[in-house]
């Protein structure tokens, strides 16, 4: 005896067949608004992104204002300068200024952080940075450790967050005696590579600015002679030379020595190419700055 099955096919009537149509068309709709919806929100998130991508790009150009627009060569004393944001704006900043007819100071800060919080701490430390006062006979210049001294109470006074301090350097040299003299407060020692290629690290005290009040800053002073260079930085400089994005002093002092016969300006120029070629150009691990004091 044999049997078999008949798969039937079910049947609907033109009311279940409209009443489906109009439910795939409500669907349809939906997700047509849906749609709608989220192309609306994508233009508005370009909009935006491209927005903020723009006041970026014009606050990077409003800082490159405050750099200086050429440097003073002064005598046998000449400046070279690199400056290299790790974004649009740096957290670094620096100048070179004459003070007098035989005086020129230069300065460099490096805020905590990046981006545009710390490039908004810079402009309030180029905008406190006193270098000189002003007298019934003329002026006074302030020295190094004042300067720094008024800088870090000026912060103080402002009672910014407890996370926002910096780092900062200021020298002045007599161009015609060749004497440094700087103070510091929490920034990289200087260096100095002597004319026969040795090379010597510049102590002195002094603590972060924007944390303590009444903090003393140590002021020392060098004695420069034809063909010493005296190499300013941010500690981007030492992070840039290391292997595992940490300040290495013994390398960058290494990268230094390496370079010893280059000129100051070939010096610059291959640092430049060496980040430019290197793996993380495209997102430098911090900003860096440097600038070369030169006595030819």
């Amino acid at each position: 005896m044999s049997t078999s099955v008949i798969n039937e096919i079910p049947t609907f009537s033109p009311a279940d067949l409209l009443q489906q149509v109009d439910q795939l068309q409500r669907q349809l709709t939906e997700l047509t608004q849906e749609v709608n919806v989220l192309r609306r929100r994508d233009e508005t998130l370009n909009f935006s992104i491209q927005r903020f991508d723009e006041e970026l790009r014009l606050a990077a150009r409003l800082q490159q204002d405050f750099l200086p627009k050429t440097l003073p060569q002064v005598g046998n004393v000449h400046f070279h300068t690199l400056f290299r944001p790790a974004g649009y704006v740096s957290g670094d900043l620096y100048d070179v200024m004459r003070l007098d007819e035989k005086n020129v100071g230069f300065y460099m800060a490096d805020a905590v952080g990046h981006g545009m919080p710390a490039a908004l701490l810079t402009m309030f430390i180029k905008n406190a940075l006193v270098t000189k006062q002003i007298t019934e006979g003329g002026y006074r210049l302030l020295s190094p450790s004042e300067t720094m001294s008024r800088l870090n109470e000026s912060m103080i006074e402002q009672n910014l967050s407890a996370a926002t301090f910096a780092t900062a350097i200021y020298g002045t040299i007599d161009v015609q005696s060749l004497t440094v003299n700087f103070s510091r407060g929490g920034h990289p020692h200087p260096m100095l590579m002597r004319a026969d290629g040795s090379i010597q690290s510049l102590e002195s005290d002094g603590g972060l600015l924007g944390v303590f009040a009444g903090e003393v800053f140590e002021q020392k002073a060098v004695q420069l002679t034809q063909g010493d260079r005296l190499f300013v930085y941010s500690d981007g400089v030492e992070v840039a030379f290391s292997e595992d994005q940490t300040i290495d002093p013994d390398r960058w002092r290494q990268e230094l020595l390496n370079r010893r016969e280059m000129s100051s300006e070939q010096l610059l120029i291959d640092f430049a190419d060496r980040l430019d070629a290197s793996n993380g150009s495209l997102m430098p691990k911090d900003d860096l700055t440097m600038i070369i004091v030169e006595v030819k």
